[in-house]
């Protein structure tokens, strides 16, 4: 690893837990706070928005050694920047849905400038399958899909950004077999504000990530997978990023059987149904997340030079398959004990009143 790369990291890393640091102080004066609801699984107010430590250790670094890759993709690092600021005013005093799709559109548009596009869903049953003038949309579609996905992954302490640490970790190794700097930088510059991160978000966390981290490294991570289609196979992106993909179709396929909107907030993510598994244990349920996700990214680097793309597109398929009919019979026994336990209690208090009547 080049002298500079390791000092930018370290700039990273050391920038990020000041600003964090800071953060966690001065959040609830800057009204980076966040409120438990009926959803949370924190019970106390707690400060938000450490996405701004962890893009500022970032920015710092690159500022510091002018780094010249900024400059070689300025539109794609403004467009990263769009969707840093509608995190901010999202942890700030929650944006409307439809604004973070449209600046994420938006930020997507840019990327596309930059020449970062999706442009075939590579070779596919024997030949390959180029999108033509269907790149932009199905690009635009993947980028917002994948930022909310990750998004949503940001339920329980240190599992957005361990599964991130994975997902780029994997990204960066691509970035160094294949001698691309602009993957490699990237992808170890968040890591190394990431672990900082981490450092105040371990259970039990003393700041949350938010939506400025949170959006930002889905949008990061949506960049450099597609840059990354440059040297191995779309498919292979699908095990690379493989829990966040995978709960939120499974999560959207459960609430449209349940004839839900697919976009209406619920308690069936994958952490959801694991946290109750272990009885509320955090540490274990982020423990099994995380090594799920490293198996995952581990088979998806393995197949990047596979030559039977389909056999891969069909395995995911059957993962998301055997992943979906399992945990919906967790999440069924679970809701079931639940019932149970309700009617048990109600039973209880009726015994208990009437023998309070009696006497």
């Amino acid at each position: 690893m080049p002298y500079e790369l390791v000092i930018k990291l370290a700039i990273a890393f050391a920038s990020s837990f000041i600003f964090i640091k800071l953060l966690i102080h001065f959040a609830p004066k800057l009204g980076l706070v966040d409120i438990p609801n009926h959803r949370s699984v924190h019970q106390k107010i707690t400060p938000r928005g450490a996405g701004i430590g962890i893009v500022f250790g970032v920015i710092v670094s690159d500022l510091l050694l002018l780094n010249t890759l900024v400059y070689t993709h300025l539109a794609t690092f403004i467009a990263i920047f769009l969707v840093f600021i509608v995190g901010i005013l999202d942890d700030h005093r929650d944006t409307k849905p439809k604004t973070k799709f449209i600046v994420i559109i938006l930020a997507t548009l840019l990327i596309y400038s930059d020449d970062i596009v999706i442009r075939s869903l590579g070779h596919l049953f024997g030949y390959e399958i180029p999108l033509g003038w269907f790149a932009l949309p199905f690009t635009i579609f993947a980028v917002t899909g994948f930022t909310n996905a990750l998004n949503l992954s940001d339920g329980l302490d240190g599992l957005a950004a361990s599964i991130s640490i994975i997902i780029l970790g994997t990204l960066a190794l691509i970035g160094y077999h294949y001698e691309d700097p602009f993957i490699l930088s990237l992808s170890l510059s968040f890591i190394a504000a990431l672990c900082a991160f981490l450092w105040f978000n371990w259970n039990p966390a003393k700041i949350f990530m938010g939506d400025s981290g949170s959006l930002t490294l889905g949008f990061v991570i949506a960049v450099l997978a597609i840059k990354s289609l440059s040297y191995i196979q779309p498919s292979t992106i699908l095990f690379i990023a493989a829990i966040p993909i995978m709960d939120t179709i499974i999560v959207m396929i459960r609430r449209k059987r349940n004839k839900k909107s697919i976009f209406s907030p619920d308690k069936t993510h994958i952490h959801h149904i694991l946290l109750k598994f272990f009885d509320g244990h955090v540490k274990k349920s982020v423990g099994v997340i995380i090594m799920m996700q490293l198996l995952f990214s581990l088979m998806g680097f393995d197949f990047t030079d596979y030559p039977k793309q389909r056999f891969i597109l069909l395995l995911f398929v059957l993962n998301t398959a055997i992943f979906y009919v399992f945990l919906t019979g967790m999440l069924t026994r679970q809701n079931k004990f639940s019932y149970y336990r309700k009617i048990k209690r109600k039973q209880s208090l009726k015994i208990k009143n009437n023998l309070n009547a009696k006497g």
